[in-house]
């Protein structure tokens, strides 16, 4: 496997994600920013969850699509619209809707949730990016 990912002793724990991820090789993947869209541009959901777990299938087709899956991924980025703490649970609620459907690994893989005023449309709740290395 191309990447390993753990959390060193002294780093917070447990975390829903891995604080460190080492990859190994020489194909990077990297899937731009997935939002709540199918194909055809229509907005699939509404809520925060709804939105998160549509981005992150999105995610897994263009992961797909370069012949990579979760298990290759070394760093995840999320952009959510109009941050604040509260939301945790709903952000999270759409993660675990998809978890086992994509193959996400438990803890994530490197994570960073980052709180912007809004996205590139109004109804754009959060974006997500995702970076690869595969053999």
């Amino acid at each position: 496997m191309s990447v390993r990912r753990f959390t060193p002793d002294g780093l917070p724990q447990p975390a829903p994600y891995h604080h460190v991820a080492v990859g190994t090789g020489t194909r990077h993947v990297h899937v731009s920013g997935q939002v709540a869209r199918r194909a055809d541009g229509a907005r699939v959901a509404d809520d925060l969850a709804g939105q998160v777990a549509h981005a992150l299938r999105n995610t897994a087709t263009g992961l797909a699509g370069a012949g990579a899956t979760f298990d290759d991924v070394v760093r995840l980025t999320f952009y959510v619209t109009k941050w604040a703490p509260e939301k945790i649970h709903e952000f999270m609620a759409g993660v675990e809707e998809v978890a086992a459907e994509l193959g996400l690994p438990a803890p994530m893989p490197p994570s960073s949730l980052i709180g912007v005023e809004h996205l590139f449309e109004p109804d754009v709740l959060v974006e997500v990016e995702a970076t690869a290395i595969t053999d």
